[in-house]
């Protein structure tokens, strides 16, 4: 094989010699880091603090009544039980057993989920920059969706259900560096924002992202775990409840298939082909 000859790193073995050199960047997951670059870099950290300021007013202001975000849980467990998923209340009883699983579900629940979804971008923007408009697109699509879903479904999650549901807070109980019952956070943080989550919908993302990229086995199956244990996670703590998981990923279908439509034809935008 002569030096010009490219592998495919997805392990197919096929020669990637005559393949154009922007695919041949995106097959090696590299880009040079030019004067241009180091702007769209700028650019792209600018528009995501933006982003997430807006999102986060948009989602924190004007919160439901908690009556009807009572009646919404009680709809909501009424389907589960007619389904025989209604296990959360069951699960979080059996976590409090194991303080320290408690504990290490609450600092999971309060940093991965920002923590892995920003080194997953920024390991996507580095490596494959040709593939990271689209899940760039499909991620704020997705959260934008439940946006809609926080504003005219409000949700009361198990941990605020009235006592007789058996629900312990676990960030009350073992408080970790931040809780929702802090004076601040809970002046703050909408609190019936729980369908669909969007704890899962990220994992999701963060796990379709990584698995096709990723080489070896053990990251592979480390990804593949971190969309289970994020659901693990949110009913030990009974911050949602199973269907608010399900919820969060087909919400991550829906803006995938979205931003696929939107970044193709963004690309075939003679403004930007030029």
């Amino acid at each position: 094989m002569s030096d010009s000859t490219i592998t495919d790193p997805g392990c197919t073995g096929v020669s990637t010699e005559a393949v154009p050199t922007a695919r041949r960047r995106r097959l090696l997951g590299a880009r040079p880091l030019t004067g241009g670059a180091v702007i769209y870099w700028w650019l792209e950290i600018i528009a995501v603090l933006t982003y997430y300021v807006v999102y986060s007013a948009v989602r924190n202001a004007d919160a439901a009544h908690p009556e009807r975000a009572r009646q919404h849980a009680l709809q909501l467990i009424r389907f589960q039980r007619a389904l025989g998923i209604y296990h959360e209340q069951a699960i979080n009883h059996w976590a409090l057993h194991i303080q320290p699983l408690v504990v290490g579900a609450n600092y999971y629940y309060g940093s991965l989920h920002f923590v892995v979804t920003i080194g997953v971008a920024v390991f996507l923007f580095t490596k494959f920059p040709d593939d990271y408009p689209r899940w760039r697109n499909t991620l704020a699509i997705a959260t934008v969706i439940a946006l809609i879903g926080f504003r005219f479904w409000p949700l009361m999650p198990p941990r605020l259900l009235p006592h007789h549901f058996g629900f312990t807070d676990t960030l009350d109980k073992y408080p970790t560096f931040w809780s929702f019952n802090s004076g601040a956070m809970k002046k703050i943080s909408n609190q019936f924002a729980a369908m669909p989550s969007i704890h899962c919908c990220w994992a999701l993302w963060c796990a379709c992202v990584l698995v096709p990229r990723v080489k070896t086995r053990w990251a592979k199956a480390l990804a593949v775990l971190y969309p289970v244990s994020t659901v693990a996670v949110i009913i030990i703590t009974a911050n949602h409840y199973f269907l608010d998981a399900v919820g969060g990923f087909l919400l991550l279908g829906v803006g995938y298939v979205a931003a696929r439509i939107l970044t193709r034809a963004g690309r075939s935008s003679p403004a930007i082909a030029s």
